[in-house]
């Protein structure tokens, strides 16, 4: 996509931030129609499976959403070949190519953006792009990375020059690496990629002589490149600090806010479909993109439509995210449904046990709510079947004893509020915590400590 029509598409997507809520709900609802007419003509797979659940083209128009059958990534490696709508795409071709081929950003066969993800199976799952699903998806992602910028802000900040460090795992076909360097490609912004795995002595040094402007990556990753800058390692000038790939949570945030002195913009995406939301005021919780994807959440389960990939339709694709869905109305800021629960994987939750085969869950972001002053970042330690361990990382000047006082005083209240008041929570202070070493993210819970 050239440069002027570009911006010309993205100042219309930012139109719809304008609209009524009726409205974006006219539109997401014409959208998914289309993509459900699409998939039912050109996806065997999808033909065969409406007409199961008696779905056919006189009544598709008029079936409620919660009607179709749901998929997963099991059910999506499996039948790769048949879900999408274009014959020269096939699984086994696209595994060969991930692996020997090198690692960049060119299109399979020229035309499909490839993002890979792991499957339950040990197998990778391939989600598909043809190049107006990416374009379309850019948008998506340029738009919430300039949240709340009128487009002569934007303007303004592009003939000034961007200058934008991604800093996050690059050496794979990620959907954040692919994705971000298509989008800083497409804004014409200078850019500098720094892999996780880099020794920190190349940071400096990279970050010295590029001086970036706006800094994008994994919030676990940004910790360390404001530790640095705490330490007067570096000195920068940021306006804005945009993360993605991991939950922030609130003293994470509010850690990044204060030491870039810059705004922090919280990016929610998946490989499925990588333009999801944004958050720029954790009051206002996520604000979920209604105009090209359907969220839905059933008995806790989360579900996507993806309404832009027509290649790889995505129809009711059950995602591990646990979140609670609060629809926009005439007094919310934007037309928007909001995520306002909690924003993190289910497999990041700690399950206990009472001995009497009565069973609770705690999520780890439950913490972060209370925003403790002087902890920068946090793991849990499950050490037991009625017992934790929090791993916490607080600033140099922070009171440990205050800041220990304070997280049993708060955690104690959550305990009791779930009826876990039988789990026993501990509090360990340590110097760092750092990411997966294979992943390059920060996992909630760790099964033994670092």
């Amino acid at each position: 996509m050239n440069y002027l029509k570009l911006l010309y598409k993205l100042y219309k997507i930012k139109n719809n931030t304008k609209k009524t809520p009726a409205q974006i709900r006219e539109l997401q609802e014409r959208k998914l129609r289309e993509i459900l007419r699409y998939s039912y003509n050109h996806s065997a797979y999808y033909h065969e499976m409406f007409e199961k659940a008696g779905i056919n083209q006189e009544n598709i128009a008029d079936t409620p959403l919660s009607l179709f059958p749901t998929i997963d990534k099991a059910q999506l490696l499996k039948n790769f070949d048949t879900i999408v709508t274009v014959s020269d795409l096939k699984q086994e071709e696209l595994r060969h190519f991930d692996l020997k081929e090198k690692t960049d950003r060119r299109p399979f066969k020229g035309k499909y953006h490839v993002v890979h993800s792991s499957g339950s199976t040990g197998k990778p799952g391939y989600f598909i792009y043809d190049e107006s699903a990416w374009n379309m998806m850019l948008l998506g992602i340029i738009r919430a990375a300039l949240w709340n910028m009128s487009m002569p802000q934007i303007l303004k900040l592009l003939l000034k020059g961007t200058r934008i460090v991604y800093i996050a795992a690059t050496d794979g076909r990620y959907g954040g690496a692919m994705a971000v360097g298509d989008g800083i490609d497409g804004i014409h912004a200078h850019s500098l990629y720094l892999d996780i795995k880099t020794p920190l002595v190349e940071w400096i040094q990279q970050i010295k002589e590029f001086r970036p402007n706006i800094i994008i990556g994994y919030p676990s990753a940004v910790k360390i490149l404001g530790e640095l800058v705490e330490k007067c390692d570096i000195r920068l000038d940021i306006f804005r600090v945009i993360s993605c790939g991991e939950p922030l949570g609130a003293s994470l945030r509010q850690y990044l806010e204060t030491v870039f002195c810059a705004e922090v913009i919280n990016f929610y995406g998946a490989s499925e479909s990588l333009a999801l939301g944004v958050e720029s005021n954790p009051k206002e919780g996520m604000i979920l993109f209604d105009d090209m994807n359907v969220i839905e959440v059933y008995k806790g389960d989360m579900y996507l439509t993806c309404l832009y990939n027509f290649a790889q339709p995505l129809i009711r694709y059950r995602l591990t995210d646990s979140l609670t869905l609060q629809k926009a109305d005439q007094t919310s800021t934007y037309p928007f449904t909001r995520a306002v629960g909690l924003l993190g994987r289910n497999e990041d939750i700690l399950w206990f046990d009472n001995g009497n085969g009565n069973s609770e869950f705690l999520h780890p972001l439950a913490i972060e709510g209370f925003c403790v002053e002087g902890l920068k970042d946090y793991q849990f330690l499950q050490i037991g079947k009625d017992s934790f361990e929090m791993l916490a990382e607080v600033s140099k000047t922070a009171s440990q004893s205050k800041i220990k006082k304070e997280i049993l005083q708060q955690m104690k209240q959550i305990l009791e509020e779930k009826k876990l008041s039988y789990v026993q929570f501990y509090v360990r202070f340590v110097d760092e915590i750092l990411p997966d070493i294979h992943t390059g993210k920060k996992r909630l819970i760790v099964t033994e400590a670092n």
